[in-house]
């Protein structure tokens, strides 16, 4: 099915805010599961922090520039088809990340220490994907689309 670049745009920016409210629901329930295991512990904080200012500095970086590189190469679309709003690899990437995430999710139920890392590493991840999402509104397509 043939679409325009703004379509792939579109469906790339609700991939990556569907990521980020995923992750961050994700995260936010670790969080909460760790601090009924160890109400008032210092570790909370300091695994939460450490996950927003990784995920402060993946935006800047990392984020913003896969995501300016996703722009450039829709514009580079001859002929655009609707499953073309990211590479296929990436989608082969993304169900293994999601599959990890989920068995990392799952495996740390229970062990406080692993619970709050996978929630700084959910943090980490929603406010990269969050983060860097005004590319895509920000950035003019190459060639004017």
């Amino acid at each position: 099915m043939r679409t325009s670049p703004k379509t792939l745009v579109y469906l790339s920016a609700l991939v990556w805010y569907i990521g980020g409210i995923m992750l961050f629901m994700s995260g936010y329930e670790l969080l909460q599961e760790a601090a009924l295991l160890r109400p008032g512990a210092v570790w909370l904080v300091i695994f939460s922090g450490s996950g927003i200012l990784l995920g402060i500095v993946q935006a800047l970086t990392i984020f913003t520039r896969s995501c300016r590189r996703n722009l450039q190469r829709i514009a580079k679309l001859k002929d655009p088809h609707l499953w073309q709003f990211f590479r296929p690899g990436f989608f082969l990437a993304l169900a293994v990340m999601i599959s990890g995430g989920v068995l990392l999710n799952h495996y740390s139920r229970g062990n406080y220490f692993f619970m709050l890392a996978v929630a700084a590493v959910d943090l980490a991840l929603t406010i990269s994907l969050l983060g860097s999402s005004h590319v895509f509104w920000s950035e003019k397509l190459p060639g004017g689309h």
